[in-house]
C-alpha cells in the first residue's frame, strides 16, 4: 500500500515563522533583562518597595461617630511632578524624569491620603470625603495647593503649601501658608521618607487649626446670622508656616 506524501509547506511560510519565534524570543529576553520599576508611597513605611509585613488576622469593628469631622479635598500639585515617575531637581531650572522610580499613584492622590490619615490619626475623627454624613455633626473641610513640590536627591525635600480649613456650617475659613524643607540623605527611599516627614510637621499645623476651629464653633451662638460672624483663629504658629485668617 502507497501513501502519499504531504504537500511541504512553501520555504517563504517556513522562513517567515522562524523569524517571527526569533524576534519573540529577543523581545522576552529584552523584556527579562530591562530594570523592574520600583513604586514609592507616602504612607507610614515610607516605601512601596519595602518587604511588606505579614499581614495580621482580620478583624471587624464599628467605632463611634466622633462629634466633628473632617473633609480633605484632592490636593493640587505643581504639574511638572503631576505624574506617576518621580521628578528630581539636578539643578536650579533643571529637572530629570526617572522611568524606574515611580509613585504608586499621582503624586496629589499620595499627599491627600497620607493627609487624611495624620489628620484622623491625630484628631481622633474621620474623613467624610465623598460620604454621607449627618447635618447635624460640624464638618470642617481641608483643602490644600501645593505650589512647590521638590525633590533634591542626598540633599533636602521640600514642600511649599498653601492650604485652608473650612467649617461647612459658619463658611468662616483660616487660609495658611507652610513651607518645609526637610533634609534627607543618599538614596531614593531617603528622598521619599523626607517628603514623608515634611508632610507629617504641615499635618500637625493643619490638626492645630481644626482644633483651633472647632473650638472657636463650639463657642459661637447657634443661630445662622450669628454663626455668619464667627471669628476666625490665626493660624498656627511653627517653623516655615505663615498666614492669616480670612
Amino acid at each position: 500500500m502507497m501513501f502519499a506524501r504531504p504537500p511541504r509547506p512553501p520555504r517563504g511560510l517556513v522562513r517567515g515563522a522562524m523569524y517571527a519565534g526569533a524576534l519573540a524570543a529577543l523581545v522576552a529576553m529584552a523584556a527579562c533583562s530591562s530594570p523592574s520599576s520600583r513604586f514609592y508611597t507616602l504612607g507610614a513605611d515610607g516605601s512601596a518597595a519595602a518587604p511588606a509585613a505579614p499581614a495580621p488576622l482580620a478583624t471587624a469593628r464599628t467605632l463611634a461617630a466622633p462629634g466633628w469631622m473632617i473633609e480633605v479635598a484632592p490636593i493640587d500639585v505643581p504639574p511638572q511632578v503631576a505624574k506617576n515617575q518621580l521628578v528630581v531637581q539636578t539643578g536650579p531650572t533643571q529637572v530629570r524624569v526617572l522611568e524606574e522610580e515611580r509613585w504608586a499613584s499621582l503624586p496629589g492622590d499620595e499627599i491627600r491620603r497620607a493627609l487624611s490619615t495624620d489628620l484622623t490619626q491625630q484628631l481622633d475623627t474621620i474623613d467624610v470625603y465623598g460620604t454621607a454624613h449627618p447635618n447635624a455633626t460640624p464638618v470642617y473641610r481641608v483643602s490644600m495647593n501645593v505650589q512647590r513640590f521638590e525633590s533634591w536627591p542626598g540633599s533636602h525635600a521640600l514642600i511649599d503649601a498653601v492650604w485652608s480649613v473650612r467649617s461647612v456650617s459658619s463658611n468662616a475659613v483660616m487660609t495658611c501658608r507652610s513651607v518645609v524643607n526637610q533634609p534627607v540623605g543618599e538614596g531614593y527611599d531617603a528622598l521619599v521618607d523626607g517628603h514623608r516627614q515634611a508632610l507629617q510637621q504641615i499635618s500637625v499645623q493643619v490638626a492645630s487649626a481644626v482644633k483651633a476651629m472647632a473650638a472657636v464653633n463650639s463657642q459661637s451662638p447657634s443661630s445662622s446670622s450669628a454663626k455668619a460672624n464667627v471669628p476666625v483663629p490665626a493660624c498656627p504658629s511653627a517653623a516655615g508656616s505663615t498666614g492669616t485668617g480670612a
